[in-house]
């Protein structure tokens, strides 16, 4: 079994147009969608159609998406 290749997708959620905005460098892709699953979603169809072209050496069926995520922290309701 080869060793998992593992691109960072940074997320950060835009309060204005309520959804979250993501990039990864390493494919390279950008997207925003309205949750984190969507978002993960659509960057890892980009990344799966840019891996031929940007990384050859990297077998599809070794790749996984890590999100990290930023967003404020909200106040408690109580």
């Amino acid at each position: 079994m080869a060793k998992p290749v593992i691109f960072t997708i940074s997320a950060a959620w835009d309060d204005e147009a309520s959804v979250w905005s993501g990039h990864c460098d390493d494919i390279p892709a950008a997207a925003d969608a309205p949750t984190l699953d969507e978002l993960l979603a659509k960057i890892s169809a980009m990344a799966l159609d840019l891996l031929p072209d940007n990384h050859p050496d990297v077998d599809p069926g070794e790749l996984y998406l890590q999100i990290t995520a930023l967003r404020e922290a909200e106040p408690a309701v109580a």
